[in-house]
């Protein structure tokens, strides 16, 4: 069983279908300092970030192969103050609804778990901009 977060560390939130390379991603993430924790669908995380229960993402990675958001995911995702990182493919990269999000990065296959993890600790170290809260 998992340990619980640690609050001081920032938490990454794994979007993938597929088991091993989520599993992967978080492995590596967990072992560089990071917190981070794995959805199967969209759907799941869009409901984790209502839930009090589960921590703010820091960043959200998306694997965008098989992802088909509905249009009303799609609107919540383009409202995210959370930076995103995207995983794509040439099939994926042409598809419009991609083109509508403001990604932190968009990193294209063929890629390693490596590049993910150098791309997500640069966002990581780039201040946050204050808000008007």
């Amino acid at each position: 069983m998992d340990s619980p977060l640690d609050e001081t560390k920032p938490v990454i939130w794994i979007v993938d279908r597929e088991q091993w390379p989520r599993a992967n991603l978080r492995a590596l993430l967990l072992d560089q300092g990071f917190d981070a924790l794995g959805f199967i669908e969209l759907d799941g995380a869009l409901a984790a970030l209502k839930d009090p229960h589960y921590p703010k993402p820091f960043i959200v990675v998306l694997e965008l192969h098989g992802l088909f958001p509905t249009e009303e995911e799609l609107d919540t995702l383009t409202r995210l103050s959370i930076p995103m990182v995207g995983l794509a493919g040439a099939v994926e990269m042409s598809q419009e609804w991609i083109r509508k999000i403001q990604w932190a990065a968009l990193i294209q296959r063929p890629n390693t778990i490596g590049q993910v993890v150098d791309t997500i600790e640069k966002l990581v170290r780039v201040p946050k901009r204050k808000s008007n809260d």
